[in-house]
C-alpha cells in the first residue's frame, strides 16, 4: 500500500518567506527520485531548483508557474513505495499526520538537498494556512450559487413594432445619414417622429467622438510590471536605505596610470589574470583596516553602530534578471589573485542565475564599478544595511598635471557614499584619499602588506 508524502516549500535560507514558481520539472504521474529537483523557483535574492526529498509517483502539484508560495505551503505529494502506481489525485488531500504515523519519515531538507548526515526526526503537524494553493489534481468545486439579483434603472429600450415615421423622405434622411430611427424620441403626436427630430440626431456629437477622445487614456496607461522576485527585493532595499541611512557622498578625480601600469606588470609574469576589479577590492580592504568605521552596520533598536570583524565585499552586477550584489567573504584576507577568482566565479554565477542565497546575502561593504557603463561618476544608494559604497567611473585617458606639465593620463572619478551616522567628513575624506593615492601609487600599500 503506497503512502502519500506531502512535500512543502521549505526554507531556502537567510529569512526568505516565499519564493514564486517558474518551472515546474516534474508532472503529476511522473516518477521522481529522492533530492531529484521537482520545481524552479525564484526567491528574492536568487534562483534555485527545489528537490524532493522522497522518491515515488507524484501524485498532486500545488500551485502554476508564476504564482508565489509561502514557506511552509504544500508543493507536491509524492505517493511512496508505489512506483509503477497510476495517478491518484485523491491521495493528495492525505494529511501530513499518515505519514508521521509510518514508519516512513523523510529525512531533513538542508538547504537545497537532504542531509544524510542527520538523523530522521518526526515533523510537527501544523494546520495549513489559508495562503496555501489548490493543487492542480484536486476536483473543481461546486459552483458558487448566484448572487441575489441587484435591482437597476431600466434603460429606455427601442420600441418594437413599426417605427412611428411621418413620412418617406424622413425615413428616407435618417436612412441616408445612418440614423437609426428607433434611437428618437419623436416630437410629433404621439410620438410621431418629424423631420426636425432626424435633423436634430445629425447636429448631436457622434458616440464615436468619445470614444475617439478616450483612446488616449488607454494608450497612456502603459505596461505594468509587477515589482516582485529580484526586481521587487532591489525596489524594497533600495527604498528602504532612503529611508533610514543619512548618507553623503564625496568624490575625487584621480590618476590611475600607474594602478594600470601595475596590472599589466603583473599580468605579464603569467598565470591568472588580475583584474581592475580585484586591484580595487584589494585597496579598499586596505582602506577599511585604517578607517574601520566604514565597514560596520547600525542597529536602530539597540542604538548603536555595530563595527564589524571581517570584510565581506559585495560588488555590483549587472544581469538579466536585474541588478544583483553578490558578496566576497573575507576579501580582507585574499590577495589579489585569489579577488580576481572570486570575482569571475560570482559574476559567472551570477549571469547564469545560479547564485544561492548565501551568496548575495551578508555584505558589509559593496564596491561599485559602473565604469563598466561607461559613466565617469554616480551618486550610489547605499546596499542596506550596510553604511557605505565606493563607487568608480570609467578609466580614460584625459589631460591631467604630471610632474608640472600638461599630460594625458589615464584618469578615474572615485567616489564614496557613506552613512553619516557612522562617521564624519573627515573619516569619509580620509578613507577616499588613501583609496585615490593608492591607486596613483599602488606601491603606498607596500606599507600595508
Amino acid at each position: 500500500m503506497p503512502q502519500v508524502m506531502e512535500f512543502k516549500l521549505p526554507d531556502l535560507g537567510e529569512g526568505l518567506t516565499e519564493a514564486e514558481i517558474v518551472r515546474w520539472l516534474v508532472a503529476v504521474g511522473d516518477v521522481v527520485a529522492i533530492d531529484q529537483p521537482v520545481v524552479e523557483v525564484e526567491t528574492a535574492k536568487a534562483m534555485v531548483e527545489v528537490p524532493c526529498p522522497y522518491g515515488g509517483v507524484v501524485t498532486a502539484r500545488f500551485g502554476e508557474e508564476g504564482q508565489e508560495l509561502p514557506v511552509g505551503a504544500p508543493l507536491i505529494t509524492v505517493a511512496v513505495g508505489a512506483e509503477s502506481m497510476p495517478e491518484a489525485p485523491e491521495a493528495a488531500q492525505a494529511p501530513e499526520a499518515d505519514a508521521e504515523g509510518s514508519g516512513s519519515v523523510p529525512r531533513p531538507l538542508i538547504g537545497y538537498g537532504t542531509d544524510h548526515s542527520r538523523p530522521a526526526r518526526r515533523r510537527r503537524v501544523r494546520p495549513v494556512t489559508a495562503a496555501v494553493s489548490a493543487p492542480v489534481a484536486a476536483p473543481v468545486a461546486a459552483p458558487a450559487p448566484a448572487p441575489a439579483p441587484v435591482p437597476v434603472a431600466a434603460a429606455p429600450a427601442a420600441p418594437a413594432g413599426p417605427v412611428p415615421v411621418i413620412s418617406p423622405l424622413v425615413r428616407k434622411l435618417a436612412k441616408d445619414n445612418g440614423v437609426d430611427l428607433r434611437a428618437l424620441r419623436g416630437s410629433g403626436p404621439e410620438g410621431l417622429i418629424m423631420r426636425a427630430d432626424v435633423e436634430a440626431a445629425l447636429r448631436a456629437p457622434e458616440p464615436v467622438a468619445a470614444v475617439a477622445a478616450a483612446a488616449p487614456v488607454a494608450a497612456t496607461a502603459g505596461e505594468r510590471i509587477p515589482l516582485k522576485g529580484v526586481r521587487g527585493a532591489v525596489a524594497e532595499k533600495l527604498s528602504r536605505s532612503r529611508r533610514e541611512i543619512p548618507d553623503a557622498t564625496c568624490w575625487v578625480d584621480a590618476d590611475a596610470t600607474e594602478l594600470m601600469a601595475a596590472r599589466a606588470a603583473m599580468n605579464a609574469v603569467g598565470g591568472p589574470k588580475i583584474s581592475v576589479l580585484a586591484l580595487l577590492a584589494r585597496i579598499c580592504t586596505a582602506a577599511l583596516a585604517r578607517y574601520p568605521e566604514l565597514n560596520s552596520t547600525v542597529d536602530l533598536e539597540a542604538k548603536e553602530i555595530v563595527r564589524l570583524p571581517s570584510v565581506h565585499l559585495g560588488f555590483a552586477a549587472q544581469t538579466d534578471r536585474g541588478l544583483m550584489v553578490p558578496v566576497v567573504r573575507d576579501a580582507h584576507t585574499r590577495n589579489p589573485e585569489s579577488l580576481s577568482a572570486e570575482f569571475a566565479r560570482l559574476t559567472e554565477l551570477a549571469r547564469a542565475g545560479k547564485l544561492a542565497p548565501a551568496d548575495l546575502t551578508g555584505g558589509t561593504f559593496t564596491l561599485n564599478n559602473y565604469g563598466v557603463f561607461g559613466v565617469d561618476g554616480s551618486t550610489p544608494i547605499i546596499n542596506h544595511p550596510e553604511a557605505a559604497m565606493l563607487g568608480v567611473g570609467r578609466i580614460m585617458p584625459k589631460p591631467w598635471v604630471h610632474g608640472g606639465e600638461l599630460a594625458v593620463r589615464q584618469v578615474v572619478q572615485l567616489s564614496l557614499t557613506f552613512d553619516h551616522r557612522v562617521c564624519d567628513g573627515g573619516t569619509a575624506g580620509g578613507f577616499l584619499r588613501y583609496v585615490a593615492d593608492c591607486v596613483e601609487s599602488p606601491a603606498v600599500l607596500l606599507r600595508s602588506l
